[in-house]
């Protein structure tokens, strides 16, 4: 068989088939065992700089929060180098909107000093996050019969299972609001991700190079043919 056959062969099934996540829509990722996930994005506070009665005062407000929590939660920390492209975007554009030649070579010189310091000093940008998780009883523990049924009714099934999400992502819901309000209570900002943050989230996680040049589409913005 000709190489180029072995190679196509080799990468013809897709990296979805690979990853857990069976959906993502209303603010929620659907696993492929059907359980449910939130994400709410975390500010963060410079503990070290807190005097030693607010420290106390911090520590006493977390220790309340885990204690408060009935079901597991996921906490992830995700580190990246610091992207400035924007930020330099909008310096040389105001580079060449300055009339002023002084101003104009003092700011070229300034968008080259952070270039090179963020080069150097290779400068990287945290985002907390906190995985939300909600375990309905799965599809599995349904017996033979029942799973074989639901397939002769398939109109009914998609409507069944449309109400059933419905009904779990209210149980998913007041989890969120109860993680906000005590990460509130630690003097946190917190926010839930909506559909095309967590979009982007998994797509800048599982594609990091290629992010950064390619931006994904609004979801609101994209166009379905039917």
């Amino acid at each position: 068989m000709p190489k180029s056959k072995l190679a196509k062969n080799s990468i013809s099934s897709s990296t979805q088939q690979y990853l857990d996540i069976a959906e993502i829509k209303e603010n929620t990722v659907i696993m492929r065992d059907s359980t449910m996930r939130a994400i709410i994005m975390v500010s963060s506070i410079n503990f070290a700089l807190k005097s030693e009665d607010e420290q106390d005062a911090i520590i006493g407000s977390y220790v309340s929060f885990l204690n408060n929590i009935d079901f597991p939660l996921q906490i992830v920390i995700q580190s990246r180098e610091l992207n400035i492209d924007h930020y330099l975007d909008e310096l040389k554009q105001k580079e060449r909107e300055q009339t002023n030649e002084l101003l104009k070579i003092q700011t070229a010189e300034y968008i080259q000093y952070i270039k090179e310091l963020v080069a150097i000093s290779q400068i990287m940008s945290k985002h907390f996050y906190v995985v939300v998780p909600y375990n309905p009883i799965s599809d599995k523990q349904k017996s033979f019969f029942s799973r074989f049924f639901d397939t002769l009714k398939p109109a009914t099934l998609i409507r069944v299972k449309e109400e059933r999400f419905r009904r779990r992502r209210v149980d998913l819901t007041h989890r969120v609001d109860s993680i906000i309000s005590g990460l509130n209570s630690i003097g946190l900002n917190a926010v839930e991700l909506d559909t095309q943050g967590l979009i982007e989230l998994y797509y800048n996680s599982y594609n990091p190079a290629t992010s950064l040049n390619e931006k994904l589409v609004n979801i609101n913005e994209l166009r379905i043919v039917k």
